[in-house]
This record gives C-alpha cells, structure tokens and sequence, in this order.
C-alpha cells in the first residue's frame, strides 16, 4: 500500500488525495455532459457544473468529517487527516448541492439526474483511492482474491483486526500475522462504475425527470447495504447491521416513495 506519493514542502500527498482531484475532475466532465443532455446551454453547463462540485465538495467533506467524528464521539478528529465517511459526506453535500440548485433556479429534478451519473462515478473513483492506502477493507476470506494490507491506518494483521473490529481469528494465530480480507473497495468500485453506465445511458435515452437519480441513488444504497456484510465495521448495532446499512436502507425506502409519487403524477 502507498502512504504518500511525495510531499510539498510539509505537505504530504497521499493516493487518496490524488483520486479525490481524479473523481473531481471526472464528475465535473460527467456532470457538464449531463446538464447539456437535459437541455442547459455549454456556457451555462460549464458554470452549473462549477457551482455544484463546488457545494458538493465543501458540503461533503464537511460532513464526512462531522460523521466521523460524530461516530467515535470525539470533536477532536475533525482536525485528523482520517474520516471522511460516504454517508456524512454524501448527506451535507446532497443538501448543499439542493441549496445551490434553489438558488440558481434550476430544474430540481432535471438537475438532479443530470448530476447523478457523476455522483456514482465519483464513488467509484474515490474506493480505489481507499485500495492504494489500504483503507475500508472487508473482513477475513479464505476467497483466492483476498488481499493483505500491511500498511495503512489499520493494517489487516490478526492483532489490529481482533482489536478495532472484535475480529474472530484462531487463537494461535500471531498478533503480526498479516490477514486476507475482502478487497471491499475493488467490490464497490466495480459496482458504482457499473451504476454510472447504467445512469449514463438512462440520460442518454432521454429518461423522464427523477428516471435517473432515483435509480442511481437506489441502486447505490443497494451496493452499499449489501457490501457492509463484508465490510471490517465496529458500529454495528443490530447484530450484523451496521449505522450505514440503517441510512442506507432508509435512503431507499425514500427513493422508492418518491418514484411512486412521481408515477402517480405522470
């Protein structure tokens, strides 16, 4: 796994950082081409997109570090390089994102599933950040694609997975015995770029308004309810269930309420 790539003065440049600038620029790009597929000018496409990134990046780390911190129950990791968790983030930049679509009076749903394709190919750009510095692994496999990760914030040893997840390991085994685990990030980035062909040619087969964010967001919820199965987690609450499977759930029971009120309507 990669710590850093090089450093700036005091700086230091993680792969994580990187893809982060990498889905940025890929969304905005998406993003662009979708506001123009529902009808907003170029020059005002590339203005929007600005404005939406913009709210969407500000608002979503905001909120994924307000989650994390939230989550532990300790102010201080607002500061730390660590905790930028999807659901915060994707929460506050959701709100954001509608507070800056309000205030430029533009079309909410039209917007919105223009918006949404980039969103999923965000996602998946993020995860494979997550991969290279060895962050939001699964749980143990004996499956022939688990990976180990020796560095990282938490490296995948017998001793730090017993300790940050309650992992159930054989007794002999050595405190710095490396572990394979489900390469959780490799799972979702799979699935999110999938998301994003599949948002992508709904957009450009002119589907009706909401007939591609609902999808997008209902589907992403289903990733992420499923792959929390799998995932190395220390909030889960309901026997196997995990805080993110709760949102996750909730978020689709919202999008399935609304595509049958926006059925109803048409």
């Amino acid at each position: 796994m990669i710590s850093e790539l090089f450093r700036i003065g005091p700086l230091s440049v993680s792969p994580f950082g990187v893809m982060l600038v990498v889905a940025l620029f890929a969304g905005n790009l998406q993003l662009r081409w979708g506001l123009r597929r529902v009808g907003t000018s170029a020059a005002r496409a590339a203005d929007d997109a600005a404005a939406i990134l913009l709210a969407a990046a500000l608002g979503g780390i905001a909120g994924g570090k307000a989650y994390y911190a939230l989550l532990y129950g300790d102010w201080r990791l607002l500061y730390s390089r660590a905790g930028l968790v999807w659901y915060g983030g994707f929460l506050v930049g959701a709100a954001a994102v509608l507070f800056v679509i309000h205030r430029r009076r533009m079309p909410a749903w039209r917007t919105a599933d223009a918006a949404a394709p980039a969103l999923a190919l965000g996602y998946g750009i993020g995860r494979i950040g997550c991969l290279l510095v060895g962050d939001d692994y699964g749980s143990p496999t004996d499956l022939p694609w688990g990976m180990t990760f020796p560095e990282g914030p938490i490296p995948t040893t017998a001793g730090a997975l017993q300790r940050e997840f309650g992992v159930d390991l054989p007794a002999d085994l050595a405190a710095d015995a490396l572990v394979a685990v489900h390469p959780t990030q490799i799972y979702e980035t799979s699935a999110a770029l999938l998301i994003f062909w599949l948002g992508r040619r709904l957009l450009a087969r002119g589907a009706p308004p909401g007939g591609v964010v609902l999808p997008v967001v209902g589907l992403l919820s289903v990733e992420r309810f499923l792959v929390e199965f799998v995932r190395a987690k220390d909030d889960r609450f309901i026997g196997a269930l995990t805080v993110a499977q709760l949102i996750a759930a909730a978020l689709l029971l919202l999008v399935a309420l609304l595509w049958l009120r926006r059925r109803r309507a048409s």
